[in-house]
């Protein structure tokens, strides 16, 4: 008899992010067909809660901070699997189809998607071809963590840090278990590096 799918939640980070927030929950509505989607804010001071609930999007609030606020949607989530991901990126079409396959195995508790840019030079490509292969230089949040629940509080869950709380996740996970990366990329915004410069 085969697996049945894992039941999922996509857990949302924001802080002001009305130019991403919309394309962000209508991809997922897409690509995760059957996922709940939660919205944990920062203190947004512009449309990105309204833009949430008007897509019937729950929303809950936590301080600031993307550590805590990750930490505290996963208090509250009740299914199988979290996915993390960041307002400003995309999952792949067939999200559902990778994270099922990967998943119906229990031996599998965790694992990345490879990363693509929204912008395109040598650097960025150089990038996004690394995030293949799991290190602590080439695996973080951007690329969109998939966890199981029991795993993710077994682990201790994300530290409540403002910057690098994904590096943290993973290199407690790696302690007990390899960190896989899924055959598909998300496709994440490059505004960081336009902004601040690729070496930056």
């Amino acid at each position: 008899m085969p697996n049945l799918p894992r039941t999922l939640t996509v857990i949302i980070p924001t802080l002001n992010e009305v130019a991403w927030i919309a394309s962000c929950i209508d991809n997922v509505s897409t690509a995760l067909p059957r996922a709940i989607i939660l919205i944990v804010d920062g203190g947004s001071q512009d449309e990105t809660i309204r833009i949430a609930e008007e897509r019937g999007v729950t929303v809950i609030s936590s301080g600031k901070g993307r550590g805590q606020q990750l930490h505290t949607a996963a208090q509250h989530a009740d299914t199988e699997l979290l996915l993390f991901l960041h307002a400003d990126t995309l999952l792949p079409h067939n999200a559902q189809q990778i994270l099922d396959e990967y998943f119906s195995s229990s031996k599998n508790q965790i694992a990345t998607f490879r990363l693509s840019f929204d912008h395109s030079t040598w650097f960025l490509r150089a990038c996004a071809w690394l995030t293949r292969f799991d290190t602590v230089f080439t695996s973080f949040g951007d690329q969109s963590i998939a966890i199981t629940r029991d795993f993710y509080h077994q682990i201790g869950g994300f530290p409540p840090w403002p910057l690098f709380e994904d590096v943290e996740l993973l290199r407690n996970a790696r302690r007990q278990i390899s960190v896989r990366s899924l055959s598909a990329a998300v496709t994440t915004s490059a505004r960081r590096f336009q902004k601040h410069g690729a070496l930056r």
